[in-house]
């Protein structure tokens, strides 16, 4: 049998590497290409979260004083080396405060189980009083300041089913306390319930926030305030719970990983996720505007002035207030006071005279 010619092809070397190389080369190029192109994200998202100031370009500081608020916290007070009385009749007297959230401790009401003392809150509300200040109470579990979450130490001997029970009665202890008051204006129940990534607190769910709201409804007929993160979460749950939404209002902030950062949310923001959760313009307000500087590590009052400028110089401070005004919101409590009156008394008075001037505007900033 005779095989059929075999054509033979002749292969040109030269071609096959030429042609092998011109593929290397375009893997390179497109290597290079996402490299750079990565490169370039990176420096923009730098650039957008570290260096960009976010101000608002005309800082003006102009609002009628009943949008102002403040947040008073005892503990705070205590832990900057404060009198807190002395703090408390500053801010109401001095600063002219009209409107204050008060965090009610369960560590300080009940430091024995069943055994409540409520004199430091009753001092605050009689004071208060006798001045026409409107109070937010924040009641439960998890309330305003670091570690977020305040029971007192015997809570840890029970069950989760057993802390709830006892949070349950706290709260309708403190409501029938306080219920016949006047100057209170609003409960706040649980603060940033859901903000299960800060804080060294339970979960919750919205089943309990749920249970907590109805107690506080069935024993008094105000409108309760649920908050939320301002920056994550879609607020969708808070809104369907409480009567008021109440939003946190951060313009800096600190991470361990990437250091300090810059929100670059314009206030449409805020606005498009009201919206988008139902809210009303007249049922949203700023719980907690960011007028304090984060700390990074240590405690507060061992910040240099490097370090307060990293987050809350005087210019960051009057940008985070027109921003937040420029908000529109209902109203907008500063988080911070007790800080500035210990600026104040320590030599630094800046950050409580720009704030008193808002909350008696007749002299201009």
């Amino acid at each position: 049998m005779i095989n059929p010619p075999v054509n033979k092809i002749s292969v040109n070397k030269s071609s096959v590497n030429n042609s092998s190389k011109n593929v290397t080369r375009k893997r390179k190029f497109k290597s290079m290409f996402w490299f750079i192109g990565l490169g370039i994200f990176l420096l923009f998202l730098i650039y957008i979260f570290k260096l960009a100031n976010y101000y608002p370009k005309n800082i003006e500081l102009q609002a009628d004083p009943s949008l102002f608020g403040t947040t008073f916290s005892t503990k705070f007070s205590r832990e900057l080396g404060l009198d807190w009385q002395e703090v408390y009749l500053a801010t109401v007297d001095d600063l002219g405060a009209k409107q204050i959230r008060i965090p009610v401790y369960w560590d300080e009401i009940e430091k024995e189980e069943g055994i409540f003392d409520f004199t430091d809150y009753d001092y605050i509300l009689a004071e208060g009083g006798k001045r026409d200040v409107k109070f937010i109470m924040s009641i439960g579990r998890r309330i305003p300041r670091w570690p977020e979450c305040h029971a007192p130490a015997w809570i840890n001997l029970k069950s989760d089913i057993g802390a709830r029970v006892a949070t349950l009665k706290m709260i309708k202890e403190v409501v029938n306390r306080y219920k016949d008051n006047p100057n209170i204006e609003y409960w706040q129940v649980e603060n940033e319930a859901f903000l299960g990534t800060f804080g060294v607190c339970p979960s919750f769910d919205s089943g309990f926030l749920e249970q907590e709201v109805g107690i506080v409804r069935s024993l008094d007929s105000r409108k309760i305030i649920v908050t939320a993160s301002g920056e994550l979460g879609t607020w969708s749950r808070e809104a369907k719970i409480g009567d008021i939404f109440g939003s946190t209002l951060y313009r800096t902030v600190y991470n361990s990983w990437f250091g300090f950062l810059k929100y670059p949310f314009p206030t449409s923001y805020y606005t498009w996720k009201a919206k988008l959760a139902g809210i009303k313009p007249e049922n949203f307000m700023v719980a907690e505007l960011q007028t304090e500087p984060w700390v990074a590590q240590g405690n507060m009052t061992q910040l240099t002035e490097k370090q307060i400028k990293r987050s809350m110089s005087i210019d960051q401070f009057k940008a985070n207030i027109q921003y937040a005004i420029n908000l529109k919101p209902e109203r907008i409590y500063f988080w911070g006071s007790e800080w500035w009156y210990f600026q104040k008394k320590f030599g630094n008075p800046e950050y409580w005279r720009i704030a008193s001037e808002l909350f008696k505007p007749s002299v201009k900033n």
